[in-house]
């Protein structure tokens, strides 16, 4: 089983080396590795090119943002898994990726997998909050559960199916697809009880109060655009949800 694996990055000189140390030393051997640049002004390049053996697609051009950057390296995959690395991220083990396919094909009915995610600081690695997931139901998805979105896999045939990203919903592009797929196509996924990525902390939607507003109301916006009952409420239980994670 071939997995596709995209990492998109902006000047992202800081901390991409490690996010690819982490990525080439997977066990796993059948990966499609694919990077998206979006015009990065800093050492990003360089970088990237001192790493091009272990890519097999890159690109750099400007683009919409973070998930127009995402949607294009879905439809450059050709793997029968696609999932996404930070540019910020880490895979937590070099067992991953082997994990993630030995999940697909020992469990051929399903159509994604999720795991376990750790917020690191940014530079110590310190444990900031943990995510820790378990094995959802449809009832879970109407009451504001999401999986950790860095830690979801899916089949690529999700995609064309239906639909990528959608591009104007801000940081809750994320959390739509997955209400779309999880809610509203009643896809069949399953919870890997594995820590998978250590996530950086500093994400854009944590950043100030208006980018939290705003991260609230796109999150509203995506529950009414999949017809989700009690809008408001349920996005109000997403956020309270982070509170067991500290």
């Amino acid at each position: 089983m071939k997995i596709s694996l995209i990492t998109v990055v902006y000047n992202g000189e800081t901390f991409l080396q490690e996010c690819f140390n982490s990525v080439m030393a997977q066990t796993y051997p059948d990966i499609e590795y694919i990077v998206i640049d979006g015009g990065s002004t800093d050492n990003t390049l360089d970088i990237i090119q001192e790493n091009h053996s272990a890519i097999d697609y890159f690109i750099s051009e400007k683009d919409n943002g973070l998930y127009d950057a995402i949607n294009k390296g879905i439809q450059r995959a050709t793997g029968e898994v696609i999932g996404i690395l930070n540019a910020d991220d880490l895979f937590a083990g070099t067992d991953v990726l082997a994990s993630v396919a030995k999940t697909f094909t020992s469990l051929p009915e399903i159509d994604g997998l999720y795991g376990d995610l750790n917020y690191i600081h940014p530079v110590t690695h310190k444990v900031i909050r943990t995510w820790k997931s378990y094995q959802n139901t449809f009832e879970d998805i109407k009451k504001g559960w999401m999986p950790a979105h860095p830690t979801l896999y899916l089949k690529r045939a999700l995609f064309e199916k239906n639909g990528y990203y959608a591009l104007n919903l801000g940081t809750a592009a994320d959390y739509e697809l997955i209400l779309r797929y999880f809610y509203t196509h009643k896809i069949e996924a399953a919870y890997l009880p594995v820590l998978m990525v250590n996530m950086r902390t500093g994400g854009v939607s944590n950043q100030s109060l208006m980018s939290r507003v705003s991260a609230f109301a796109n999150d509203y916006k995506a529950l009414k655009r999949n017809r989700v009952p009690y809008p408001l409420f349920v996005v109000i239980r997403k956020k309270l949800s982070k509170l067991n994670q500290f």
